[in-house]
């Protein structure tokens, strides 16, 4: 499928790991001037529509994948109609990739409430005591593995290799912070990563690139590098295991954590 022309990618990251800010450079107050006096409660409704958004991108990912599955492949017809049917959604999904990212950045930017806030271990000499902290946090809760289904599931943490981050999201940046890590650990490795067929298919569809335009939903990752990011959870579990063999990481030194655990935990 022609790759469709991607969103502006996202300003380049640091080649440490990120730390979120507010999208626009305004003083938060002259922003929250324009918006109800009680901020609080709207800043808790404008992040739960901007994670609802990503669900729901996230979910019609899952789908199309089921869909696909559920095709009896060896029905000719069946399988054309799926053919036909996959065109066309995929069409229709990044189209609609488009405008949901247009309106994200356009909500957070005029609200400076971020979709979500990933947290690592801060910098400083407190660095080896706060990521303890934190994995000793997200072990009260039930760790999973990557050949696990992820279908509809939401992450919250991860640890790979003792670093950890939590309060997650989205999978996509449960992939962006992964290629993160693994370019701090080795980066003439992940600079690589473009050239390196595992991770390109035999139509020539490539997961990383140093050009966004050969990419449907390009990630902006660091030393000029973009990683394909329209993908499901399944299938970003799937290329997150890749790289861990590329990167010579046993699988097993990666464990994440979901949300609907932490919230069942909660109740």
């Amino acid at each position: 499928m022609k790759p469709q022309e991607p969103t502006p990618p996202q300003q380049e990251a640091s080649a440490d790991l990120p730390r979120h800010r507010a999208p626009a450079e305004q003083p938060r107050r002259e922003v929250t001037a324009h918006l109800s006096s009680d901020y609080g409660v709207v800043e808790s409704r404008v992040r739960q529509i901007l994670t609802d958004l990503e669900q729901v991108r996230e979910a019609l990912l899952a789908l199309s994948d089921d869909i696909w599955l559920n095709i009896d492949h060896n029905d000719l017809q069946a399988l054309e109609e799926g053919v036909a049917f996959k065109r066309t959604y995929n069409e229709r999904m990044a189209e609609f990739n488009l405008h949901a990212s247009e309106l994200s950045s356009l909500i957070q930017q005029f609200t400076h409430v971020l979709v979500e806030t990933p947290m690592p271990a801060e910098k400083g000499r407190n660095d080896a005591a706060e990521n303890e902290r934190i994995i000793r946090e997200l072990d009260r809760e039930t760790p999973h593995a990557l050949d696990e289904q992820f279908s509809y599931k939401r992450p919250y943490g991860f640890v790979l290799q003792g670093h950890a981050y939590k309060d997650i999201v989205t999978w996509q940046s449960v992939y962006k912070l992964v290629c993160l890590l693994l370019a701090k650990l080795d980066p003439e490795h992940f600079r690589q990563l473009p050239d390196t067929e595992t991770f390109i298919t035999r139509r020539g569809n490539r997961d990383f690139s140093r050009n966004p335009k050969e990419l449907r939903m390009p990630l902006a990752l660091v030393h000029g590098i973009y990683a394909e990011s329209n993908y499901s959870a399944n299938e970003i579990a799937k290329r997150i295991g890749r790289l861990l063999d590329t990167f010579g990481i046993e699988r097993h030194e990666f464990v994440i954590y979901l949300r609907q655990d932490r919230d069942a935990g909660l109740e």
